[in-house]
């Protein structure tokens, strides 16, 4: 091979290159192509609050819920303390 022949070919392979390159550049995808960097949240930012819960606000258990919530658990250790298992 001449060296004329492996120039053309590789001027050929950069072309094809170059052309998948624009192709994923414009199809939307999550990385930036042409500056490598990712799209999106930055590292470290906080999420958006659920619709409808305002700043600040905690939700409450009733103390029938909290004693359900109690007597399910300790049923589960006991179960675990003799060794059967649970639901």
């Amino acid at each position: 091979m001449s060296i004329e022949t492996i120039l053309s070919q590789i001027d050929a392979e950069i072309d094809r290159l170059q052309q998948v390159r624009k192709l994923l550049a414009t199809s939307g995808n999550i990385s930036d192509v042409s500056t490598g960097k990712k799209r999106g949240p930055k590292p470290g930012a906080k999420r958006g609050r659920k619709p409808g819960v305002k700043k600040g606000t905690k939700r409450n258990l009733s103390p029938e819920a909290r004693q359900r919530i109690r007597e399910a658990q300790q049923r589960r250790w006991a179960a675990i303390k003799s060794g059967k298992k649970t639901k």
